[in-house]
């Protein structure tokens, strides 16, 4: 006797980017947005982590923080961190490559930097490629500065890994670093698709 076994339904992904304007909302990333995330991971990192990986970081709340953004109730990108000891780590940012170029990345740093300051981290952490430039230059407008490089950090592109940091996160002036960023996003994300070259948070990787 034949066994059917059920259809497992393909996480179609985000939806295209309207050309209009489209809210994008940071929140929380639940459980059940791993499959989404796991999708447009797949699509952007020649190592992509897996849904395990993922489950047991959101399985880690006191010491793991973990965002998605969303576009019309789907998930379009996401970032992380690990908190310990007074610092973060942050340990992936990665946006769908339709909605690159909307400063979704920047939403997405905004709201990690914002909680970790009132959570009382003072320095945050990350590696990026050192071809990554376009990474480099978002990072570096929430303060962060090369500290070294960890050779061939990214084995899998054959690359070396900038270590970059981002101190003073409890000062006044890193309030109003971020309350200057918040006002340059205080207005509907990705009107029109861009008619430059894409900018800063476009390839979606640390």
């Amino acid at each position: 006797m034949a066994i059917h076994l059920p259809h497992r339904r393909r996480d179609p992904g985000p939806p295209e980017p309207p050309v209009g304007e489209v809210a994008v909302e940071i929140g929380p990333m639940r459980r059940r947005d791993v499959r989404s995330v796991v999708f447009i991971e797949e699509r952007i990192f020649p190592r992509p982590w897996s849904s395990a990986l993922y489950l047991s970081e959101l399985a880690q709340p006191a010491t793991r923080a973990y965002y998605v953004a969303r576009a019309g109730g789907s998930v379009v990108g996401y970032a992380g961190c690990m908190l310990v000891a007074g610092e973060g780590h942050i340990t992936t940012v990665g946006v769908a490559p339709a909605w690159q170029g909307r400063h979704i990345g920047m939403r997405l740093l905004h709201r990690l930097a914002s909680d970790a300051r009132a959570g009382g981290i003072e320095a945050l952490t990350l590696e990026v490629r050192v071809s990554n430039r376009n990474a480099q230059a978002l990072y570096h407008q929430f303060g962060f500065a090369p500290a070294g490089i960890r050779k061939n950090y990214y084995a899998e592109v054959n690359e070396d890994g900038l270590v970059m940091w981002a101190h003073g996160l409890q000062q006044a002036d890193y309030g109003e670093r971020l309350r200057a960023i918040a006002a340059r996003l205080d207005r509907p994300a990705g009107s029109t698709r861009p008619a430059t070259p894409p900018g800063p948070d476009d390839d979606g990787a640390p």
